[in-house]
């Protein structure tokens, strides 16, 4: 069967039609005129669908568009005689006056929404939200093929007509597998509720993160520390310095105060609680830290936000001569690509935190280096983290200094 969605030619908005043709309940083909309307610069003639489905006026509206292909397919293969217009539209009206889609509870996103639900309070916002965009991808998907995806005979062929989706909507292929993986999961959770599926069907491979890393090398910083910047810029890099030294996310270092200085045998330690993770940290505070507080009057520096931080560290880098070609995935448009540009236009607020894993790995141990940054699975967690761990800090605290020095004699 053949759907073909449409703008009529006269119109500021117009109403969307849409052909259907080329099925065997069907006499001939038939135009509907449907209650939805788009504007002709919105609209793309080729994908028949509105040019930016990321909008969310467009975005719900496409959604109805998939969704009509879905369910008209079920009405028309469910019947038994010739379908008339009248009939198909009076279906497609129900649909578009419908809150939500519906999803049959032997369907795949009824259990990827039962799934996604159940796991609600026992995941943070980030899992959350991937997980509805895996949920609003095969949503997509649906649509593409004009057929519900239904748990019990999902089987191999699913792979194939997936990925050729992702490739021609252009997603990454570590979206297209990990969306493959996630359906996987959601199978699992059919079988354990005593659903038969074709779970050992589905063989894919797992596809590593595409995810390109830059950080700054050890001569780098020591660039940025002696660079001449200007006055407004300086407590930015102060707090770029403090990132490189504590390994934290912006919403954690950002709410470093004095309050939260801790001594334990005679240093001085940060403690505080993870934002994302909710873990509670006790950080020995590297020297070049501590002489950013001293030169601040015993004080952070002043507090930023993170869009003028971020701008603002691209600034010092660019002020650092930090135009080495870094290979990273930007944003263009809808789909992020790989691009080749200078570090200091790549650097974010996250730079801080991989640059203290990866010039300290090697030199100090992991364990105390996943302590410090709070990166662990929970086994690695309970394993090493110990709020009271006094030797643990000085041990870290020690590596510290020690390289802190031989930085100095050279």
């Amino acid at each position: 069967m053949k759907f073909n969605f449409f703008l009529p030619q006269n119109g500021t908005f117009r109403y969307i039609k849409l052909s259907i043709s080329e099925h065997v309940m069907l006499e001939q083909k038939l135009t509907f005129r449907i209650p939805l309307c788009i504007s002709h610069e919105e609209w793309d003639e080729a994908k028949q669908r509105p040019k930016n489905i990321y909008l969310k006026k467009n975005k719900k509206l496409n959604n109805i568009l998939d969704y009509i292909k879905v369910r008209i397919t079920e009405y028309i293969n469910n019947r038994s005689k010739p379908i008339s217009q009248r009939e198909i539209s009076k279906e497609i009206q129900k649909i578009c006056i419908e809150k939500e889609a519906i999803n049959p509870e032997n369907s795949l996103l009824y259990y990827m929404q039962t799934y996604i639900n159940s796991k609600r309070e026992l995941i943070c916002d980030s899992t959350y939200k991937r997980y509805n965009v895996f949920y609003n991808l095969l949503k997509r998907f649906e649509g593409y093929t004009t057929q519900r995806l239904y748990i019990d005979s999902l089987n191999g062929h699913f792979i194939t007509d997936f990925i050729a989706f992702g490739k021609k909507e252009e997603y990454s292929e570590n979206t297209i597998y990990r969306s493959i993986h996630f359906v996987k999961t959601i199978l699992n959770f059919a079988e354990r509720k005593g659903i038969k599926t074709c779970v050992r069907e589905l063989e894919v491979r797992r596809e590593k993160s595409q995810k390109t890393i830059v950080t700054l090398t050890e001569e780098e910083i020591v660039d940025i520390k002696t660079a001449e910047i200007p006055q407004e810029l300086e407590a930015a890099r102060d707090w770029l310095l403090i990132s490189c030294y504590t390994g934290q996310r912006f919403s954690d270092f950002m709410k470093f105060k004095n309050e939260k200085i801790v001594t334990i045998n005679g240093r001085e330690c940060i403690s505080f609680t993870q934002q994302k993770t909710q873990k509670e940290i006790t950080l020995p505070l590297h020297p070049t830290v501590l002489n950013i507080i001293k030169r601040n009057g015993n004080d952070f520096p002043k507090l930023m936000d993170i869009q003028q931080y971020n701008s603002a560290i691209k600034t010092i880098a660019k002020h650092s001569k930090i135009n080495d070609l870094s290979s990273v995935r930007k944003r263009i448009g809808h789909r992020s690509k790989v691009l080749n540009i200078k570090k200091w236009k790549a650097i974010s607020s996250h730079i801080g935190r991989r640059s203290f894993a990866t010039n300290f790995y090697g030199k100090i141990p992991t364990p105390l280096l996943m302590e410090a940054t709070g990166h662990s699975t929970e086994k690695m967690f309970l394993r090493y983290i110990n709020p009271v761990d006094n030797d643990r800090i000085l041990s870290l605290s020690n590596y510290f200094n020690d390289i802190h020095n031989e930085s100095i004699m050279k």
